[in-house]
């Protein structure tokens, strides 16, 4: 099976109330906690209302980003294209790619937030055509093309980037939620996806035929898509037990739903939960439930699910939350690193085979323990030490350590 990459996306959703400033500086703290731990990419969208999603801009928070870590992919994810101008946007994320060494990915959607685009008096029915219109603009000025363009919402002269981007072709991706815009659009423009939409029952049902949207959309173009670069987004808390995990979650949860998604969102069908635990239980326990709240075993059985579900992806993101508090939600990100991805990958069957192996054939291991004990006896003072050597328990860990209790055996039969 190959290799699955493992990446976070931030939105981020922070409850109000804490100083904005430490937000943004824990944010960054989580990115150099992710590097160190070898996560291969981290997201961060772009949001300017609804009060609990407060960066603005992804390429500003990414570049300071940059200057914490060492080799994390950084992606925008997403830069809502409807509300820049794409020249704009490409020479921002050119001086991402540069500033950052090469880590860039950029990410587009149409706009997340309906309150976002009322503020800039954009109408929501444009949002997803203008999306299109942007990526096409932006590619052909991150090859070097000189592009001359006008539109409805923007206009282009002789336009050419003085600099273009570090990476010989900086990786692409669309947002893509249940509905098949996010997809075909990836499949026309032959760049990669991150399906948000996972996150919910309905979406991760939908995942193959989303993937369907996309081939048709790149044979109909004449681009190809691959699942290699194709991102599922899912959300999970983890700790060392169940009960752990569901005790470090359930508080921040329960005001996670009631009061972002319930009364600030007001997502349709969004009901407030009435304690902790049915929070825990109906978004992580319940028929139909997609978050993971338990166990490195359960996020393993999880992910192999979501895989199999699929027909494959190339990176699993995990949706970054305030459901624990800040030191809790490390420790779950440091257990994902340390147990999930080598068993999702495969990393310890060697590891366990050369294990079984020794265990399971020691009699081409025994001769060298006789090697040691005869040693001991040809030299008299060993032979002495060993009579008043009492734990077997040596703190060597070498296989060759004989038979303490047998060795003066034979010692004191001769």
């Amino acid at each position: 099976m190959p290799r699955l990459n493992f990446g976070a996306f931030l939105a981020p959703h922070h409850p109000i109330g804490e100083h904005p400033m430490l937000q943004f500086r824990r944010d960054l703290d989580l990115v150099e906690h992710l590097d160190k731990l070898g996560y291969e990419e981290f997201w961060c969208g772009e949001h300017h209302s609804s009060g609990w999603e407060m960066i603005g801009s992804p390429e500003m928070f990414l570049a300071a980003a940059g200057e914490r870590s060492k080799r994390i992919k950084l992606a925008t994810g997403v830069i809502s294209l409807p509300y820049h101008h794409p020249f704009n946007v490409a020479q921002r994320m050119v001086q991402l790619d540069h500033m950052t060494g090469g880590r860039a990915i950029f990410g587009s959607g149409p706009g997340a937030l309906a309150s976002d685009a009322h503020t800039l008096g954009i109408d929501p029915m444009l949002l997803r055509d203008r999306q299109d219109e942007a990526i096409g603009i932006i590619r052909r000025l991150f090859r070097g093309e000189r592009v001359t363009a006008r539109s409805d919402w923007f206009e282009l002269q002789d336009a050419a980037l003085q600099l273009l981007p570090l990476q010989e072709e900086m990786p692409c991706a669309v947002a893509s939620q249940i509905s098949p815009s996010g997809m075909t659009l990836a499949g026309k423009h032959g760049i990669g996806i991150i399906s948000i939409g996972s996150l919910s029952e309905e979406g991760l049902n939908a995942l193959p035929t989303q993937w369907g949207f996309a081939e048709a959309a790149a044979a109909k173009h004449g681009q190809t898509v691959d699942r290699k670069n194709w991102r599922v987004l899912l959300s999970w808390h983890i700790a060392e037990t169940r009960d752990k995990a569901r005790a470090e979650a359930r508080d921040g949860l329960l005001r996670h739903h009631n009061e972002y998604i319930t009364a600030t969102l007001q997502r349709p069908g969004a009901r407030a939960f009435t304690t902790p635990d049915e929070a825990v239980d109906k978004t992580a326990f319940a028929p139909g439930a997609v978050a993971t709240i338990g166990t490195p075993d359960d996020l393993v059985e999880r992910i192999k699910s979501v895989l199999d579900v699929s027909g494959g992806f190339g990176t699993v993101v995990g949706f970054v939350h305030d459901w624990a508090n800040p030191e809790n939600t490390m420790r779950s990100w440091d257990m994902v690193a340390r147990y999930v991805v080598p068993e999702i990958n495969g990393y310890m069957s060697g590891l366990r085979q050369s294990r079984e192996f020794v265990a399971k054939n020691r009699e081409y291991f025994n001769r060298a323990r006789e090697a040691v004990m005869a040693k001991i006896t040809e030299n008299e003072a060993a032979a002495a030490a060993l009579a008043v050597t009492k734990s077997p328990l040596l703190p060597a860990s070498s296989s060759n350590v004989p038979d303490l209790d047998q060795a003066r055996a034979r010692l004191e039969a001769r």
